[in-house]
């Protein structure tokens, strides 16, 4: 969404963003972010716990934020947030399709279908699930933001990790598809790709932390994404750390 006027500071005021899997790194960082930027941060994930305790660091540094608990592979789940959603603020402004899984136990023959399915439900099919609930407000507002985390394994091969780059690169098309069928609604779609970032999403033996991508990184290119200018449309993030870890 364009800057509030002149307040560069707040220029998210009034606004409402949802931002899925925010109970821990990146979707927790990117909650804080927004908050801080002005909008009311909607957190959803499966474990209230974590959603509440970030929810309360977003408070102290003086945030608005509301824990609504959502399974993203769970339509039924996803559209009872979305009438939550709907019916206490009344619009949505900004959609953080943040959540997933990982799975890098080794080649895709050895996987078992039940990995495959969680892996596949919750990275492509969830993001399906939020954008198929929340979109229609932001159609109806003619506004709007929908930012799909992904990663740069949806752009190159993965070994031992097939599922995961398979439900990356699935969302990547998701993606630049939604941006083209929802520009003529003036709803922006992008999607950010990290690289290894310090996260506990999957493994990272032999890497030094404190070169990888940071969770605040991510959370940065969101906040560069949502307060673009109006006539700008930045369809896609590739991100990297400055240094190899």
């Amino acid at each position: 969404m364009e800057k509030a006027g002149a307040d560069t500071v707040h220029p998210l005021v009034g606004q409402v963003a949802v931002v899925t899997g925010a109970g821990r790194g990146i979707g927790a960082a990117i909650a804080l972010e927004l908050a801080r930027l002005g909008a009311t941060a909607v957190l959803c994930g499966r474990t209230r716990g974590a959603l509440e305790a970030a929810a309360q660091a977003t408070g102290r540094a003086g945030g608005k934020a509301e824990v609504v608990p959502c399974d993203v592979t769970s339509l039924q789940s996803v559209e009872a947030a979305a009438r939550h959603v709907e019916g206490s603020f009344g619009r949505v402004d900004i959609l953080v399709n943040n959540a997933g899984i990982g799975g890098f136990g080794g080649p895709l023959h050895q996987l078992s279908p039940d990995a495959w399915e969680a892996i596949l439900n919750t990275n492509l099919r969830g993001v399906f699930y939020m954008t198929r609930a929340f979109a229609p407000m932001m159609i109806r507002a003619r506004s709007g933001h929908i930012i799909n985390i992904s990663s740069l394994a949806g752009k190159n091969a993965l070994p031992n990790g097939a599922a995961y780059a398979a439900s990356k690169w699935g969302l990547n098309g998701l993606s630049y598809s939604m941006a083209e069928e929802l520009r003529g609604h003036n709803i922006r779609v992008a999607v950010i790709c990290p690289g290894s970032t310090n996260t506990d999403l999957s493994p990272h033996a032999g890497k030094d932390h404190a070169k990888m991508l940071q969770p605040e990184d991510v959370a940065h290119a969101v906040a560069m994404l949502v307060t673009q200018s109006p006539q700008s449309f930045v369809s896609e993030i590739l991100m990297r750390p400055t240094q190899k870890p």
